[in-house]
């Protein structure tokens, strides 16, 4: 346990529920393993306390934080700069201070896509399929299109909520390869998929029991195929299990978790971070 002084320098993760956040265990363990004398902090921010905080935030010299639901869009219009890739996205999900003010930038796109670079594939001929319209699907898309998959399917089960997460994109790069599908077509779909992504809450804890796709549909997903759940507890999935018994490579959560908290730690401390620590941390924690 690193020992907290007057002069400790405070980072911190916000939202609202936020004490589930594994995000303290990992950026302490790494901050302890480099040394520095920083502290990161669970900081429960309900959404209408949202402006009245962040301006607590720079009073009493917080150095950064990250950002989880509902806050990654909100915090926008807070900021003074927000990077290319958190406006393409639409949400950012880390913040730190500079002279101008808050910046902030969006780390999921990195940490979606660490975990791919395994994998030795010609992306610019990777169908992606992504179940999910909701701020992890953006993330997603967005990497999906910097790996350079030339077709983006994003499936769901509102037609509304489809449909503007389509066009929400329409003055983007997206706009020429992210097409919106009903969930009925979802087994046509899944039998041309590469790359299967579930950014749905459909298998999380305490619901470990179900699955976003039926048993007979999930047949149709090829041997080979790369299946991707953002979840990681539990782990694996259902979901994974099934995608796994049809002969897919299955990718969990975890190391996407990991990667985005990395890339943050590297932007607020300038040091390169101890991945492998930040991984067993989290490892130790879910008891994997």
């Amino acid at each position: 346990m690193q020992q907290i002084t007057g002069t400790t320098k405070l980072l911190g993760v916000i939202g609202h529920p936020v004490e589930h956040s594994l995000s303290p265990i990992m950026h302490n363990r790494a901050i302890a393993q480099l040394g520095v004398d920083y502290v990161y902090l669970p900081l429960p921010v309900k959404p209408e306390d949202l402006d009245v905080a962040v301006a607590g935030f720079a009073a009493i010299g917080l150095q950064g934080f990250n950002i989880t639901i509902p806050h990654k869009q909100a915090i926008i219009p807070l900021l003074a700069e927000v990077s290319d890739i958190a406006q393409l996205v639409g949400a950012v999900n880390t913040v730190w201070r500079t002279d101008k003010g808050w910046s902030g930038t969006n780390t999921d796109v990195l940490g979606f896509i660490a975990p791919l670079n395994q994998y030795q594939r010609d992306w610019h001929h990777t169908k992606a399929v992504v179940l999910g319209y909701g701020g992890a699907a953006r993330a997603v898309v967005v990497g999906c299109m910097q790996l350079g998959c030339p077709e983006i399917w994003v499936v769901g089960r509102n037609p509304y909520k489809l449909s503007q997460f389509q066009q929400s994109w329409a003055n983007t790069p997206l706009s020429k390869i992210l097409q919106a599908y009903p969930w009925e077509e979802m087994p046509q779909l899944l039998q041309q998929a590469d790359l299967l992504v579930n950014t749905t809450p459909v298998g999380m804890s305490p619901h470990v029991n179900e699955s976003p796709i039926d048993e007979e549909i999930i047949q149709r997903l090829p041997k080979g195929a790369i299946a991707y759940d953002l979840i990681y507890t539990p782990n694996p999935t259902k979901f994974l299990q099934q995608a796994k018994q049809q002969g897919a490579n299955p990718i969990d959560g975890l190391e996407m978790l990991v990667q985005q908290g990395a890339a943050a730690l590297q932007i607020w401390l300038g040091q390169t971070p101890p991945v492998e620590i930040m991984r067993e941390s989290l490892q130790q924690k879910l008891g994997l």
